[in-house]
């Protein structure tokens, strides 16, 4: 870069071409001219003054930007100004460029950009859907548009372009790598060839090439290349009928990803341009370590060995001159006020404007005097409570005034000082709930404050309740308002003089300080204090008599106070205050001033700097010779050097010295800790420091001599204050003193500090009474420092840099990073375009136990989606590039909605606060956790393969039971010959109709709780007659035919049931199609008829019409089906014999249902298993023909389909039925029967208790006044496959405790597939158990118990007890060895009522051979066990069963299909979902899956849409922090798309093909980078 600068160091430019060049370089920041037109003009400009330059090869990082003079030669030199340099707030040259160069080296970067709904751009964004301004895109944004989006811009037109514009990148799914680097909307196409003239022209003619090999031509919608596809994808994962509110068409477009996965293009091409972002290594791996197997340990980051370490010599302790003794000062302040009021009454002290720049009011200091002492004389006198005065010295008194009356102010603090009261200046509080204002109200009442001042204007604005009173504010004491106008006060008698005209003892007033979390803190600066600041001011700045000073700064604190209000004061300054209301309407207000008066001095903050710069064009008229200082208050900030760089460059013409210009750095701790004097005050010429920003974040200096990226530019802060002493010492532990090129915190000496933090004892010692130390631990000085919580180190001329705060630093890993310097660094990347008002805060949040940097910034209201996510891209791989960190998260919102500051900042904690508890709203949101978390345990390694052996020789040596289980034996309860009667049901029911024809066996309930229908014995038995007739006759069926029924639940399905047993025929149930979802149930039902090659289906005449509707021809083809006959009005016909199988293992019924991974199954029942079950279930139920049953379930497959058609007829019991559909129109439909019926056993389902809960929570005082008594119940039994849900069934026992439910009632079965009974409460025996187990012992296979609330814990409930006759065994997953107690396997089960095998397996079928007949691999290696597939532990626990024996409790931990393996661990789905929904109350439910090893989470969203994005930082922190996992995808959507099934149970996979297919309709969907 020198080279390029040395022509203009030879030929310093003329002034007229420097403003030109300025006014030029304003232009293209605020989008007034395009980069062509501004490159032109300024080629011509610098025409003649450049011929080397302008013929020399530029790089592209600085070909639209005139290098300055070299800054990175030297570590320091005196400031010399470069010619030119860009005006836009906190920038300096050197970052601009470092930015710039380093976004065009991550050209090629790719990454996903998130996808929202339409609803969701609506209110971000008003023009989301226009077309990007292109004109003034520089070539660097130019690539990084998604291309196309500019080569044609009729496609904009379209709702979205991306999806099928992938699919044109994409070309054919044959070359995936090609795909793969191409598909990404921020990359530049493969085919792009690189001499293309713009980037526009780039895009088009990659788009052409790509259009030229794929044979799609742009004006139409590409053709469907999935066709072939299509019957694949139907095939892996069959719909399942009850998807709730899902619509699926079937013509979706798929693509395949190259391991042959159908997928849909849009989302997966970006699963896939993640993947790919993700492959890249990013770090270097962490150094590895022994992990315990027991523990997870978190990666500990080891100090890198060959990071930079301090080597200077020891600083020293660095004295201020002396105050001058010489000068005659004042006593006090007040002494002085007085002097002034009554030589110079005349004399302006303070003159305040409006919003249209007119002086309102000047205020002389005879009118300062008077009024401050009848304001005193008022409050000391005229106030009385209960005829005490209500104030006595020493009080603290709260000054509420808005930040447009400096006047008031005034003589209310100086009526308080006069008073002996101390002052407590706050904000002016607007709304109840103001950013901060709770912890302003909490120091209020901590500092006791009574009474606060206000004027009367003030005081009218402020929220008023009922009776007229301004509101409790909340958080606040009580408090009495004080209006402070004149014609409240009352005039003193003559004889009134107040005491406190001499230097006073104890607190002058109290400033206010907002720390780092949050909490607010009350900072006492002490009357010897601020004499002593006054004084060290007046000397540093050199101000004298009668000067005039414009004051752009908070007069209520800091800077603005100390020189506007009170060193003004002691000199007799006129100062001018100029409200931030009028900088806002006019930013050149304060420059205008400096003019219009001939002010002398102006306190000012960068930003008021930066702002009149934008709008100086077209004001030739001002002068700034008058002034001899421009102090600048935030001088400290890194980003303050660009703005005094770039004011000085414009207004140097206007008479602006260089030497004017007065950085200083301030703390409310220690007040001013340094300022730069003008030289004829004796200061040294002022110096720059261009740092290695990596040696900074390792805490040491490090000048950067070659030209690096990643550097810091910072100007010195001037020199120590007149008669204070200062050092560096270290940051943590023991204050040393710091070495001197090492970064440390600044303390100092001072009598002009501040003295405590309000009634904060601990505090106050650790800040205001350090002792820095030599290396040696010898005290520097016998007087104690104050901690200014600034850090810096000590240039040469003993001149004081600062580089950061210590409230802004960010620890990540070892390294330490500023708050502001990321700002800096985000505002390089193009912030006039896209940051509204240069709005960015950053701060960090401890998730995983390390800090972690978020990143908010407000966009323009006219950004796009595009232009917003290439900002954020590009602001990632800017701080990436420059800071090497990661940031964790970046967000934007809307302009004007993050949290102000007083005088118009970002009140940061109150942002980080909101980040935090949801309720930021953005309005996009980028999360990168895959790279900022580095400290993630290891991946777990699987050990090598155990051999049976030493698993034997394991189980005896530590003397563990082998975990095995079995319920009461069947021999010994009843008699065999009872048994062989009741071998076939269809025997039973003819028994039944026999001995007792009246009997009633079923009740069928409607919604209204009216008996739509019953069957008795001999009803039962003939309707079954007259279907076996009709089966034989008109179906023409043979024996062993299949029959599919498809009934709604109800008795016709029964009788439908019985009638192809009586005919020798096997029935399938199957679920109706919907009427309203044909589209989504139908198929299924489809398939089920074709998979078990039924030969007939048997339905009613209503679902006969819609089977052959024009609807259902839509869905699946008509012509297909087999016979299909109605039973609604079947002839009175008898069989002539009915069947009776040859043996009881023939094949009874089939049992079809698709599993929640999606796998449509039919699994055989024989006869001798059918009976067995009902057997098993009457003994454990205690059914007899006396009892009465409510059940309320589906009755199409497992455990409902015996329940509601097999129980009844085997034991006589009568069973109430409760078609949950009913449930809809009526909540209390199935505990009102319970009730009606006396039902001692119930049985539900999850998603019925569900129902229940939510819909009847505040309604059971009148389902009480309705007679609705629970007390009857003995036993009710949610019918599972699943783990346990304890929150419901608790919530559920608590409820409807109040309706008599018994408390111990409510228990869970447990059954699957290979058997649909394994465990069921029944009605003796002991209580379920509950243990409580370590969650992140069962990722590793392993239970380990805990205590209840201790962490990571998880409570399992037993899921009943095992039915009599089945015996379990737990074995390991992949030995098929025997396990021992309390040890996770697979549950494998034994018993007479097991099913006999599949009859087909939809999807899988090699994967199921074993299922049935497995055996151990040693041990008892006879018996034959069907395996479960799912993870469960058995413990032997105190309890005895009837028996006496000890009782066995099998817990149930998931189900091994649905578990997740990520970093070689196994979660359960369900104990990630249950942290997500607890992470915000808009969360109704949450699922998760993954898909090519990403994490996806999807939530559905319960509250508006805009908080929707909130969600996404606090799902990713909480699975972090509870399950160690990164999110790689967040979805977010309405509720009801997750797919719930008849049992409750979520259909992970369906959502998952739903999700893939992109028929979710997400709100919003999150790519975590």
């Amino acid at each position: 870069m020198a080279e390029h600068g040395c022509p203009l160091e030879e030929a310093p430019l003329p002034a007229e071409v420097r403003e030109s060049l300025a006014e030029l370089e304003l232009e293209l920041s605020e989008g007034d001219i395009t980069q062509k037109g501004y490159e032109k003009k300024r080629a011509k400009l610098l025409a003649r003054y450049m011929p080397l330059v302008a013929g020399a090869d530029l790089p592209p990082s600085m070909g639209n930007r005139l290098p300055g003079p070299s800054q990175t030669t030297a570590m320091l030199k005196p400031k010399s100004r470069p010619a030119t340099s860009r005006d836009e707030r906190f920038r300096s040259d050197v970052h601009t460029e470092a930015v710039q160069a380093a976004l065009a080296r991550y050209k090629e970067k790719k990454m996903p950009m998130p996808s929202k709904r339409r609803s969701v751009l609506a209110h971000t964004s008003a023009g989301a859907s226009t077309p990007p301004d292109t004109s003034s895109a520089s070539e660097d944004e130019g690539s990084l548009r998604p291309p196309g989006q500019r080569a044609c811009t009729p496609l904009q037109s379209r709702p979205s372009v991306e999806p099928w514009l992938d699919r044109v990148i994409q070309g054919s799914s044959t070359s995936s790598s090609a795909s793969s680097t191409s598909s990404h909307p921020g990359a530049r196409p493969a085919a792009a060839p690189s001499h293309a003239a713009t980037p526009g022209a780039a895009a088009v003619t990659a788009l052409a090439g790509l259009v030229a090999h794929t044979h799609i031509d742009l004006q139409s919608a590409p053709p469907d290349v999935t066709t072939g596809l299509l019957g694949h994808l139907h095939c892996e994962r069959p719909q399942v009928a009850s998807v709730r509110g899902v619509p699926r068409g079937p013509s979706t477009r798929v693509l395949e990803t190259a391991d042959g996965v159908p997928v849909n293009s849009r989302v997966s091409s970006k699963i896939q341009q993640l993947l790919n972002t993700l492959k890249r290594p990013k770090r270097p791996p962490l150094k590895e370590f022994f992990v315990d197997d027991f523990e997870e340990l978190l990666e500990v980051q080891q100090p890198d060995p060959s990071q930079p370490k301090p080597e200077g010599s020891q600083t020293v302790v660095l004295k201020g001159e002396p105050l001058s003794a010489g000068t005659p000062w004042p006593p006090s302040l007040l002494a002085a006020l007085r002097h002034w009021g009554v030589t110079q009454p005349k004399a302006p002290c303070l003159t305040a404007l409006d919003t249209a720049g007119k002086a309102v009011c000047t205020l002389t200091y005879g009118k300062l005097w008077s009024r401050s002492l009848k304001l005193a004389y008022t409050l000391l006198n005229k106030l009385t409570s209960r005829n005490e005065p209500l104030l006595k010295p020493g009080d603290r008194v709260a000054l509420v005034f808005p930040n447009s009356d400096p006047v008031m102010f005034m003589v209310a603090f100086y009526g308080c000082l006069l008073a002996e009261l101390v002052p407590v200046p706050i904000e002016v509080p607007l709304t109840r709930k103001d950013a901060g204002s709770q912890q302003v109200g909490f120091l209020l009442g901590s500092c006791g404050v009574t009474l606060a001042l206000t004027t009367d204007a003030c005081q009218k604005g402020l929220p008023k309740a009922q009776t007229g009173e301004v509101v409790a504010f909340k958080g606040w004491p009580p408090l009495s308002w004080l209006v402070i106008d004149g014609k409240h006060l009352t005039k003193p008698p003559k004889d009134w003089h107040p005491a406190a005209l001499d230097a006073g003892v104890g607190t002058a007033y109290i400033e206010y300080k907002t720390s780092k979390d949050g909490s607010t803190v009350g900072i006492t600066v002490s009357h010897a204090s601020l004499l002593a600041q006054c004084r060290a001011l007046t000397q540093a700045c050199g101000y004298s008599e009668a000067e005039t000073v414009t004051n752009v700064l908070d007069f209520k604190r800091d800077a603005g106070l100390w020189h506007g209000v009170l060193t003004s004061v002691m000199n007799r300054l006129h100062v001018v205050s100029i409200p931030y209301a009028l900088m806002k309407v006019n930013p050149l207000s304060w420059i205008q001033k400096v003019c219009f008066y001939k002010a002398q001095a102006a306190l000012v903050k960068s930003r008021d700097m930066h702002w009149s710069l934008l709008a100086q064009r077209g004001q030739r008229d001002v002068s700034l010779s008058s002034l001899r200082m421009l102090l600048v208050a935030d001088g400290a900030n890194p980003w303050s050097i660009s703005s005094c760089d770039a004011f000085l460059n414009v207004f140097q013409s206007r008479g602006l010295r260089p030497e004017v210009i007065c950085p200083c750095a301030s703390s409310p701790e220690a007040l001013t800790v340094a300022l730069r004097r003008p030289p004829d005050l004796g200061g040294p010429p002022a110096q720059k420091a261009v740092l290695s920003m990596s040696g900074l974040s390792y805490g040491v200096i490090r000048v950067d001599t070659e030209e690096k990226l990643s550097v810091l530019t910072v100007q010195d802060v001037g020199q120590v204050m007149p008669g204070a002493s200062m050092c560096v010492v270290k940051l943590e532990g023991t204050p040393y003193l710091c070495k001197a090129d090492e970064v440390g915190e600044i303390c100092v000496d001072s009598r002009a500090t501040a003295t405590a933090y309000y009634g904060l004892l601990g505090i106050t010692r650790n800040v205001f009474e350090t002792m820095p130390v030599t290396a040696a631990g010898v005290p520097v000085s016998d007087r104690p420092f104050t901690r200014t919580g600034l850090l810096g180190f000590i240039g040469p001329d003993s001149l004081v840099f600062v580089v950061g705060k210590l409230d802004g630093l960010m620890v990540v890993g070892v390294r330490r990073h500023n708050a502001d310097d990321v700002v800096a660094t985000a505002l390089a990347v193009e912030p006039m375009k896209f940051v509204y008002r240069g709005r960015i805060a950053v701060f960090s949040v401890t998730v995983l136990h390390d800090d972690r940097i978020v990143l908010v910034a407000e966009q323009r209201p006219d950004a796009s989606e595009e232009d917003s996510f290439q900002w954020m891209s590009r602001v990632l791989q800017a701080i990436d590039s420059i800071h090497q960190v990661g940031v964790y998260c970046l967000a934007l919102v809307p302009a004007n909605t993050l949290p102000k500051a007083p005088l118009g900042g970002i009140h940061i904690s109150e942002t980080r606060q909101r980040f935090l508890e949801g309720t930021l709203h953005p309005c996009n949101v980028l999360m990168c956790p895959h790279t900022c978390v580095t400290n993630l345990p290891r991946p777990r390694q699987k050990q090598p393969e155990v051999g049976p052996a030493s698993m034997v020789v394991g189980n005896l040596v530590s003397g563990k039971r082998i975990a095995q289980a079995s319920g009461r034996e069947l021999a010994h309860m009843e008699d065999s010959d009872q048994a062989r009667k009741f071998l076939f049901l269809a025997d039973v029911l003819q028994w039944r109709a026999h001995t007792t024809p009246d009997h009633p066996l079923f009740l069928l309930l409607n919604a209204k709780g009216t008996v739509t229908s019953t069957a008795t014995c001999v009803q039962l038995h003939k309707r079954a007659e007259r279907v076996a007739a009709v089966l034989m006759e008109k179906g023409r069926l043979r024996v062993g035919d299949h029959v599919a029924l498809v009934y709604p639940p109800g008795v016709d399905l029964i009788a439908a049931f019985y009638g192809c047993l009586y005919c020798g025929c096997v029935p399938v149930t199957v679920r109706p199609p919907h009427p309203q979802n044909l589209g989504t149930t139908l198929p299924t039902v489809r398939m089920i008829v074709e998979v078990s090659k039924s030969a007939c289906v048997l339905t009613t005449q209503a679902i006969t019409r819609l089977l052959r509707s024009k609807e259902a021809a839509a869905a699946v083809d008509i012509r297909t089906w087999p016979t299909i006959l109605d039973t609604d009005d079947v002839p009175k016909k008898r069989v002539a014999s009915i069947f009776r199988p040859a043996s009881p293992d023939v094949l009874a019924y089939l049992d079809f249902s698709v599993s929640t991974t999606g796998i449509l199954a039919g699994v055989k029942m024989s006869h001798a298993a059918t009976s067995a079950l009902c057997r098993s279930i009457k003994l454990q139920c205690e059914l007899y023909p006396s009892r009465q049953v409510a059940i309320c379930l589906d009755p199409y497959c497992g455990l409902g389909l015996a329940l509601w058609c097999l129980c009844s007829v085997y034991s006589g019991h009568q069973s109430v039925l409760v078609p949950p559909l009913e449930l809809e129109s009526n909540v209390a439909l199935w505990l009102s029967a319970v009730s009606q019926y006396k039902a001692r056993v119930t049985f539900c389902s999850y998603s019925v208790m569900e129902m229940c809960t939510k819909g009847l929570g505040t309604q059971t005082a009148t389902l009480r006044m309705k007679g609705v008594n629970l007390s009857c119940v003995r036993t009710c039994m949610v019918v599972a496959e699943e783990r346990p849900r304890i929150a419901l069934t608790q919530s559920f026992s608590k409820l409807f405790k109040d309706l008599g439910l018994p408390a111990r009632a409510v228990s869970t079965t447990f059954g699957c597939r290979v058997n649909v009974a394994i465990c069921l409460q029944g009605t003796a025996g002991p209580d379920p158990t509950t243990v409580y187990v370590d969650m992140r012992a069962l990722r590793h296979d392993r239970v380990r118990l805990v205590e209840r609330g201790s962490p990571h814990s998880l409570p399992l409930m037993e899921s009943g007890k095992i039915l009599p006759g089945v015996k379990v065994i737990i074995a390991h997953t992949e030995t098929k060895g025997p396990l021992g107690d309390s040890h996770l396997g697979e549950i494998w089960v034994s018993s007479p009522h097991n099913a006999t095998g599949y009859y087909t397996v939809y999807g899988e079928e090699a994967l199921h051979a074993d299922h049935f007949s497995a055996r151990l691999s040693f041990g008892d290696s006879q018996t034959i066990w069907a395996r479960t597939g799912y993870l469960g532990f058995l413990r032997r626990t105190e309890l005895t069963d009837a028996s006496g024996e000890p009782h066995d409790a099998l817990y149930v931990v998931g189900s091994l299909d649905e578990t997740l393996e990520l970093r070689g661990m196994r979660y359960h789905p369900i104990d990630i979902e249950t942290s997500v929904i607890r992470a915000h109350r808009s969360i109704a439910e949450c699922a998760v899956f993954t898909w090519t090893n990403l994490l996806v989470v999807v939530v559905e969203l319960d509250g508006l849409e805009q908080e929707a994005l909130d969600l996404v930082a606090l799902v990713t922190n909480v699975v972090l922090e509870e399950h160690y996992l990164v999110v790689g995808v967040v979805v977010l959507v309405d509720p009801g798309v997750i797919p719930i099934n008849s049992r409750g149970e979520k259909q992970r996979m369906h959502l998952r093909d739903g999700f893939l297919a992109d028929q979710l309709d997400p709100i919003y969907v999150a790519y975590n980078m």
